[in-house]
């Protein structure tokens, strides 16, 4: 049927690992099925679908490297673009850069309302190289989180590689991943059914965010709320790191966490679109994506018209400290004299995203197995709790618990601070138990099990 939502598998690995080879293997086998392709390509000129055999499946391209950061407004677009032709595919592959970190891809299918109601991630399949994962790991975080986020693993180019290597390997990636399927291949020869239509997210509930700040994986470092009276104003910027500066100014902005967050969902669709260059004393419009020029010496100036009392957000992509930025009414009214500063603004509110990216920890995955029930009120206060501290840290959540008064175990899955829980099989004679693991970096798992088996009843 049209109207059901379409399955998307997210096809990563590091680079050369085989993921165009696996492409091509899917394109080119009767599946019956009619494949969207999107290809994230790193830099400005795309090859990648220049080696995906000519096939009927619909190729997209994506030439933005940077998947941390405006990439998930990109697929946004691409995604909504696809479903004006909704009648000519029923599947997507997005096939990700080799240096990229598949999490803000998955994440889209968890945060926008839109993308939500009519795709399902099926699935996220990671390519390793089996003869250069262990270099790769030992260098590359991006590999580490490749590993961390995989419903399954195929272990490429098994046959360069002797059996006890494999074997150690196989070990190396399980302590890293412990959910996730492992299949040995050559030349990325594997079945399609291991592969497509997984089903590995199941997610019909989609529960709020809860932390008290937001993910790193947005297009801007910082962002300040001000309350500007009407009149005319000045954002000041002394030279800093770049000779040019992206920003979304946002009207009516309030202070909340809660719609500081929908501000910045707005602003990473607003980053994706081509911006708008401005240069010294031009105006900055409201939401729009703004390049401002800061090629000359010395301070720049450029004018805010405020018609009426309001809070203005201003999301830049980079921190206020590094271009000194200000805010200064110059003006009373917009014909007034634009260059007599009068008085200096201050931000009533400050928020900073800046993506950090730890290097230093390898991927691990901590396991919780205990039979009986957990108190339902307690263990959603420590998850949400974790989540909003950690989530960053935690790639992926699943398994299942047990409530005393729910006949069916409770299913949970889980990629950073988003996660569902929902009700799964029922428990007939089955032993009731509660079954978790967590994959991610810098957790301290004895805190977490002391903490988890406080939720036990």
């Amino acid at each position: 049927m049209v109207d059901q939502k379409v399955p998307v598998t997210i096809l990563t690995g590091y680079l050369g690992s085989g993921k165009t080879t696996l492409l091509n293997k899917i394109l080119s086998e009767e599946h019956g099925k009619r494949i969207a392709v999107i290809e994230n390509e790193y830099g400005e000129v795309g090859i990648d679908q220049g080696l995906v055999i000519n096939a009927d499946e619909e190729v997209f391209e994506m030439s933005n490297g940077c998947i941390c950061c405006t990439v998930r407004g990109d697929l946004i677009r691409v995604l909504g673009n696809l479903m004006k032709r909704r009648d000519k595919f029923d599947y997507v592959l997005v096939e990700t850069t080799g240096l990229a970190d598949p999490g803000p891809v998955a994440q889209t299918f968890f945060m926008d309302d839109e993308i939500r109601d009519e795709f399902t991630l099926d699935g996220i399949v990671t390519l390793v190289d089996a003869a250069h994962i262990d270099q790769q790991l030992g260098r590359s975080n991006e590999s580490s989180e490749q590993v961390a986020f995989a419903d399954v693993l195929v272990l490429n180019k098994s046959d360069l590689v002797s059996d006890e290597s494999l074997a150690k390997l196989e070990t190396r990636l399980r302590g890293m991943n412990s959910i996730a399927r492992v299949i040995r291949s050559e030349q990325a020869n594997v079945s399609v059914e291991s592969v497509l239509n997984l089903s590995a997210f199941d997610l019909d509930q989609i529960l709020e965010r809860r932390p008290t700040f937001l993910e790193p994986e947005y297009p801007f470092e910082w962002t300040g709320v001000f309350h500007l009276e009407p009149g005319c104003y000045q954002v000041s910027l002394e030279e800093g790191p770049d000779p040019t500066m992206s920003l979304v100014m946002i009207p009516n902005q309030e202070t909340t966490d809660e719609d500081l967050i929908e501000s910045a969902e707005k602003c990473v669709r607003y980053f994706a679109t081509p911006a708008v260059s401005i240069n010294p004393n031009d105006f900055i419009t409201t939401d729009t994506h703004i390049n401002l020029q800061l090629e000359s010496k010395g301070e720049k100036y450029f004018l805010i018209n405020i018609p009426e009392e309001q809070n203005i957000g201003l999301f830049t992509q980079h921190t206020a400290e590094e271009f000194n930025i200000k805010v200064k009414r110059v003006s009373e009214k917009l014909e007034d004299n634009p260059n007599s500063s009068k008085s200096i603004i201050s931000s009533i509110k400050e928020r900073t995203w800046v993506a950090e990216h730890e290097h230093d920890d390898e991927v691990g995955s901590i396991a919780f197995d205990y039979l009986g029930n957990v108190d339902p009120d307690k263990i959603n206060t420590w998850l949400g709790k974790l989540l909003a501290e950690k989530g960053v840290d935690i790639f992926r959540t699943k398994g299942f618990i047990s409530y005393a008064e729910e006949s069916r175990r409770i299913v949970f899955q889980g990629v950073h601070m988003l996660f569902t829980a929902q009700p799964g099989q029922e428990w007939g004679n089955e032993p009731r138990r509660n079954q978790l693991v967590f994959i991610g970096r810098n957790l301290d798992e004895d805190q977490m099990r002391q903490e988890f088996e406080q939720c036990l009843t």
